[in-house]
């Protein structure tokens, strides 16, 4: 009887591989077998052989340092913008009640399939120097110029990356609101909590998974952003990504770009592997065998939060 279990779950655990298998096997070829071949052509200078030289000429580059400064804080920068802004419209969209409220989370939906060099064409339109905002001021004033010129700067690429990854936060914030009791916050209201209060002991706590999730998601997309940096023309501004492309396409410097992309790589999983391992030390822990007490509702939780 044992020894047909164990036969029988040996099979079970073959089959299950069996299955696994082509997944894998695409996986494989179609994202893991190109980032090997960006690594070993990082060590593959243009002579022959295999050499880790290039590495050390690309970091005492000056651009590159400077490509790696420019990326972690515009990176940081939009992360933060896109948390307070998205949670801010979140709250909005979620709990006050207004005309086109469905419509426009609809919109956030579509929003998200966007390229993001539309925003920028679109702050072109409205701040660029021949933009309506420019246009309007020298309308009114008689004015030469306008005084928005900031869009060529790194304050314009700050400004198009918040506008364009904010839905990203929105989306999981309005999903994580959706699961919020109304009853809960009214009966956090009846005992005499004022709104800031109940955002801050009721909803923020539920929203907190919700904003990890959307946060770590805008924080990998801006370290690897492209086409906002390309198309706003930022003097000066130079990140990894479009480090990269002036390597490659410009300089013809392969094994450097290599390079500049495998760093570009490293940080972006390092800062996903980070964000795991937060998130599950902050996960509740499992629970004991030993009996425990009737737990509380979500809704007693957040009441006595709004109390507290």
């Amino acid at each position: 009887m044992g020894a047909a279990g164990r036969g029988s779950g040996e099979r079970g655990a073959g089959r299950r591989w069996v299955l696994a298998l082509p997944p894998v096997l695409v996986l494989g070829l179609v994202f893991l077998y190109p980032l090997a071949l960006v690594v070993q052509q990082s060590v593959s200078p243009d002579g022959g052989g295999h050499s880790v030289a290039a590495y050390g000429q690309v970091f005492a580059e000056s651009a590159f340092r400077g490509a790696l400064r420019n990326t972690v804080l515009i990176a940081v920068g939009a992360t933060v913008g896109a948390l307070l802004l998205g949670f801010a419209l979140a709250l909005v969209v979620a709990f006050v009640p207004f005309p086109g409220g469905k419509a426009l989370s609809r919109f956030i939906d579509v929003f998200l399939s966007f390229p993001s060099f539309l925003i920028t064409l679109a702050l072109l339109f409205v701040y660029g120097t021949a933009g309506m905002a420019n246009g309007l001021w020298t309308g009114a004033t008689g004015a030469a110029e306008g005084p928005f010129d900031f869009l060529h700067t790194p304050w314009g690429v700050l400004l198009a990356e918040v506008t364009y990854f904010t839905p990203f936060v929105m989306r999981p914030l309005l999903a994580a609101f959706s699961q919020v009791e109304t009853a809960q916050l009214e009966a956090a209201a009846s005992l005499g909590a004022k709104a800031p209060r109940i955002v801050r002991k009721v909803i923020l706590p539920e929203a907190l998974p919700a904003l990890a999730a959307g946060g770590s998601l805008v924080l990998v997309m801006c370290l690897n952003e492209f086409g906002i940096v390309l198309f706003t023309g930022a003097k000066g501004v130079t990140t990894l990504p479009t480090l990269v492309y002036g390597k490659a396409i410009l300089d013809g410097d392969y094994p450097g770009a290599c390079v500049v992309a495998v760093v570009d790589i490293a940080l972006s999983v390092a800062l996903y592997g980070l964000y795991r391992v937060l998130s599950s030390r902050a996960a509740p822990a499992a629970p004991s065998s030993r009996p425990s007490r009737p737990s509380r509702s979500p809704r007693t939780d957040g009441v006595r939060r709004a109390r507290a």
